[in-house]
């Protein structure tokens, strides 16, 4: 793959969350201090926001790595697809405890008494929710009304929402009234400016041993920056594709011509014939497909594009050797 042949130690632009290659830009900052003062306090709801692929899974994930895990106990919930009673489950399953077979009422108990006893070992129990703009309003209530586990002096159970930013929406709407009153902090994560998306850029590639090959211009740091509209993950999805081509074509120096050339490719690739083949697709897709098209599944797409990936290198890599050896070299030679 392109890391080996630039000399890096792993991939930099994967498209899966890693706290490993947190880019503390001004709003990520920001964002991370309502988190970490959030957790200071101990209760309420602690929301952000922001479009998709700006980075708040990977928000998340950096704090968890900060967290005193013999102090705090954490747990996160992706899949919002789902009704009140599921939801329920979801958050018991989230903290390890038997859900299978157990009704509404057993459910409470069961959440009740683990907290209790989180809160006698002198642990803090976090809920984070991640897609939190797919809860329906009778879910978001049912959250709230964990929060009501409480000590006579303190509650057992803190909450952070995340999500697009529709779900301001969904907090303004007049039946979410009580669940504002604990809101303590708030925060939309918005895209990064030019200047950040070359610093995030090469943020990433320091942090797998970058020394300066391949070299990006300027002009291809404003590409880059005027396609991403500074969203890390279209950042990364161009990023990685472009550096793929640098391994294939052999390139050490990008400039804008080659960051808009693999612009116009993905494009191309997602642009389908007519209008009406792309309505006849959608209107094909069951319920599992179009849940499965969404943002939540790109952990999985980008694995099966690392598979494809390494199968196509490998047979370039094959190619390559084969067309070295001496004696193919000589046979071509006599053959032209």
């Amino acid at each position: 793959m392109y890391e080996h042949y630039y000399g890096l130690n792993a991939k930099p632009f994967q498209l899966k969350p890693d706290p490993n290659f947190f880019f503390g830009s001004k709003g990520h900052k920001r964002a991370m201090a309502y988190l970490e003062y959030g957790l200071s306090q101990g209760e309420g709801f602690i929301v952000i926001t922001g479009e998709v692929g700006a980075g708040k899974t990977t928000l998340v994930r950096n704090l968890f790595r900060k967290l005193e895990s013999e102090k705090i106990i954490a747990a996160q919930i992706v899949n919002t697809h789902l009704d009140s009673d599921d939801t329920l489950r979801m958050v018991a399953a989230a903290f390890g405890l038997l859900y299978e077979n157990v009704s509404k009422a057993d459910l409470l108990i069961r959440l009740e008494q683990f907290l209790r006893s989180c809160d006698r070992q002198g642990k803090r129990a976090l809920l984070v929710v991640d897609e939190a703009q797919n809860l329906s309003p009778r879910t978001v209530e049912e959250l709230r009304m964990l929060s009501n586990f409480q000590t006579a002096d303190k509650s057992l159970l803190q909450t952070f929402l995340l999500g697009q930013p529709e779900f301001r929406k969904t907090l303004l709407s007049g039946d979410m009234q009580q669940l504002r009153q604990r809101v303590i902090a708030t925060y939309h994560l918005g895209p990064m400016d030019a200047t950040e998306t070359r610093s995030y850029i090469e943020h990433r590639l320091n942090t797998v041993g970058w020394r300066g090959d391949p070299s990006v211009s300027e002009d291809a740091f404003a590409a880059i920056h005027d396609y991403s509209g500074g969203i890390p993950r279209k950042i990364n999805t161009l990023c990685d594709r472009l550096f793929l081509m640098g391994y294939l074509e052999e390139i050490h120096d990008f400039r804008s011509s080659e960051v808009n050339e693999v612009i116009g490719d993905i494009q191309q690739e997602f642009n389908l014939p007519a209008p009406e083949v792309e309505a006849q697709g959608t209107s094909n897709l069951t319920e599992i497909e179009k849940e499965t098209a969404t943002p939540a599944s790109l952990d999985s797409m980008d694995e099966r594009l690392s598979k494809m990936e390494r199968s196509v290198i490998s047979v370039l890599d094959l190619l390559k050797q084969i067309l070295s050896l001496p004696r193919v070299n000589k046979e071509l030679s006599k053959r032209r």
